[in-house]
């Protein structure tokens, strides 16, 4: 029974691209940039391999890694949560999704109010903590809505949940999602319910949910699914793919539930994929610009990381990437950073070999549906013949 366990640690790049400058990105290197604290210490990673792959210029190189390595390039243009993945599962994207630096035109905002009955506040790019601690008091004497956006592709919805009841808020996101299409179709729509006393603090409530735009292309995961398999998400996996292509799926609250959730379908019997997205190392370090948070988290996924291993089957295959870099010690913006990624493979049937550089994320996803014997039906040069053992 073949199952490939395949871990994206969000936001997890390792030096900046050729192209990075012409996305605002100069001399970025997320794991450069961690690999400076004191809280830094993956031993396990660099046992399969991490500070071999090609262009990795920090960490004590291991020569004789014990994963099949490599760094791969992001083809799309972008550098978000959404293009990532897509490109991982086998869906290019030409051009950016729309970002909104100025705030959002008034061909959204209009029918918005005008469906939700209720006015806007804010409507500028703004930290999702900031923005309700000075638009919160407003929002609770109006009951207008909080909009704002950041350097995403996103449209986030922020309410009181003693004002706007969450199923209401996902309602209003689910209005904006059926604004947002065509040239106005950011990747995701977020409801961002809140908590706390008028003229306190408010806090974020863990009932955040996204509404993605639908991949414009098959996917991996459609394959999979239409062959049988089974294609298990944890964590924002089904809400990066709108659910298209999922037969089952687990939302999480960071990446310790991520994990645990993790170590419990590799118990389990299935044939397929289980997608794992473990979110923290972006939401809550990369961009909050916390270099010793995020080396600490990266940490513990290495602490953890033999859990995993000692419970792969013979024939499983544990596949270790990133969507895209955010490096916590680039100033210049709190954005994503353009940036290679790593990918490591590993299982019993994995020779320990090094790919080089690859042109696109989606020979990860192609790799995948090969060794479910799926021809993919993007193009992905598929390095799963370079790395199977004979």
């Amino acid at each position: 029974m073949k199952r490939v366990f395949l871990i994206v640690l969000d936001s997890f790049g390792i030096g900046e691209m050729e192209d990075a400058a012409a996305y605002g990105d100069v001399n970025v290197n997320t794991l450069r940039a961690v690999s400076s604290s004191p809280c830094f210490s993956l031993p396990n990673l660099r046992e399969l391999g991490l500070f071999d792959i090609e262009g990795v210029t920090v960490g004590e190189k291991k020569g004789s890694h014990s994963a099949a390595i490599a760094r791969m390039a992001e083809r799309s243009r972008g550098k978000d949560t959404t293009i990532g993945h897509w490109e991982i599962a086998g869906v290019y994207s030409p051009q950016p999704l729309p970002t909104y630096p100025h705030g959002f035109p008034e061909e959204v905002l209009e029918p918005f109010r005008e469906k939700t009955g209720r006015g806007v506040l804010c409507n500028l790019p703004y930290s999702g903590t900031a923005v309700i601690q000075e638009y919160g008091d407003a929002h609770r004497k109006t009951g207008d809505l909080i909009v704002y956006t950041s350097a995403d592709s996103v449209f986030q919805i922020a309410a009181h949940e003693e004002i706007v009841p969450v199923e209401q808020l996902y309602e209003y996101c689910r209005i904006a999602r059926e604004i947002l299409q065509g040239k106005h179709g950011v990747g995701r729509v977020i409801a961002r319910p809140f908590t706390g006393p008028c003229g306190g603090q408010y806090t974020r409530s863990p009932r955040r949910h996204d509404f993605s735009i639908l991949p414009p292309s098959v996917t991996m995961l459609d394959q999979l699914q239409e062959a049988g398999k089974s294609v298990i998400a944890v964590g924002k996996i089904r809400d990066i793919f709108a659910g298209k292509g999922i037969t089952e799926s687990v939302y999480t609250g960071g990446n310790e539930e991520g994990m645990e959730r993790t170590l419990e379908y590799l118990d389990k019997d299935f044939e397929g994929l289980c997608f794992v997205n473990l979110v923290d190392y972006d939401m809550l370090y990369g961009h909050r610009r916390d270099v010793d948070g995020y080396a600490a988290a990266l940490t513990r996924f290495d602490q953890r990381l033999p859990q995993i291993l000692g419970k792969l089957r013979g024939e499983d295959i544990l596949m270790i990437t990133a969507d895209h870099g955010c490096d916590p010690s680039y100033t210049a913006t709190t954005d994503h950073t353009r940036e290679y990624v790593p990918l490591l493979l590993y299982g019993q049937n994995v020779r320990p070999v090094n790919l080089g550089t690859r042109k696109t994320f989606a020979e990860t996803g192609a790799a995948v549906l090969q060794y479910f014997g799926i021809v993919p039906a993007f193009e992905g040069e598929g390095l799963l013949q370079e790395v199977l053992k004979a």
